[in-house]
């Protein structure tokens, strides 16, 4: 976390929120943050005077476009910016502040210290790293069916990693490739290789499906993502599969099973999405039974639910008022 949609919600806020803005001066309170230039001197100065002529993203990297410059910003796990007035309260874990000519001020909070800012010449970004080698953007035009099988080509590795490539595709984290896979069917120890053209086609859809819908929901909010006024995503609501361990499909009523794929937690359906043959057999085993065995307890609490309401009804009796 963040994601495309939560960074594309961010963008879209940070867009209406900073355009027009011009920094009077800036304060670096962890320098690590800054990568270009390292110097939060030198950072500061380059940033004076400039004001911000929009938001723009690339996968998930922020592109803050100012005049004569562009700010690429990582929120990594945890980073946020939100709009103050400039007399208020600094919080904890505030790093880096633009402090804008009309009073208010931008200010990037990042409790894990993760996040990264380069500055570049307009242009230049995309010639150098971080965003030198990223890949197709899901959302975007180019990202046609025939350009997602060339991405895929051939190769032998299992789609979930694959997926999480950012120099494949770009923008998909472990929430929206679960969420992808399971509404393509197909699971995520398949290699690439083996995916016939109808399943290529269907995960595509669901990519672009699933993105569309969380960038709609304004991102999920499964952790500490807020956009650039504090307000939660939706998305969470929406999920069919991510950290839905032992409740039912919402196609099938199987119940959902976690296990690792690639070192990431993966959330499955093994019905609706079929293993291969030489999958995590026994992870797979164990992910089913701990799913079936927390079902358990949910089913019996249901079922007593519906045993005391039909019970109710069939007494005939009236139910004492309110």
């Amino acid at each position: 976390m963040p994601e495309l949609p939560e960074v594309e919600t961010v963008r879209r806020t940070l867009n209406s929120l900073i355009t027009g803005k011009t920094v009077r001066s800036v304060t670096v309170r962890l320098p690590r943050i800054l990568q270009k230039p390292d110097d939060p001197a030198a950072f500061a100065a380059m940033l004076e005077g400039r004001t911000f002529l929009g938001a723009e993203r690339r996968g998930k990297f922020l592109r803050l476009v100012l005049d004569g410059l562009v700010l690429v910003s990582h929120l990594r796990m945890e980073g946020r910016y939100g709009l103050y007035r400039d007399e208020e309260p600094v919080e904890t874990h505030t790093h880096v502040i633009f402090h804008f000519t009309d009073g208010t001020a931008l200010r990037y909070k990042d409790v894990r210290q993760f996040g990264t800012m380069h500055l570049f010449a307009p242009g230049e970004e995309f010639l150098s790293p971080p965003l030198k080698k990223l890949g197709l953007e899901p959302l975007d035009d180019a990202f046609t069916p025939d350009a997602f099988r060339k991405a895929l080509g051939k190769r032998t590795t299992k789609i979930k990693p694959l997926l999480l490539n950012q120099e494949v595709i770009v923008g998909l984290g472990n929430i929206y490739v679960d969420e992808a896979l399971h509404l393509a069917g197909i699971h995520p120890e398949r290699t690439a290789d083996t995916l016939s053209g109808p399943e290529k086609s269907r995960l595509y859809e669901a990519i672009r499906a699933t993105l569309q819908s969380a960038v709609e929901a304004g991102g999920s909010s499964v952790k500490s993502y807020v956009n650039g006024q504090g307000e939660m995503g939706m998305f969470q609501h929406q999920l069919r599969a991510y950290g839905r361990t032992g409740e039912p499909c919402d196609r099938c009523a199987s119940p959902i099973v976690k296990f690792t794929v690639g070192g990431r937690g993966t959330h499955v359906c093994l019905r609706c999405q079929k293993p291969p043959k030489g999958a995590s057999q026994a992870a797979t085993a164990n992910a089913a039974s701990a799913a079936a065995a927390s079902a358990g307890p949910r089913r019996k609490r249901a079922n007593a639910v519906k045993l005391r309401l039909d019970g109710e009804g069939a007494g005939g009796g009236e139910r004492p008022a309110n």
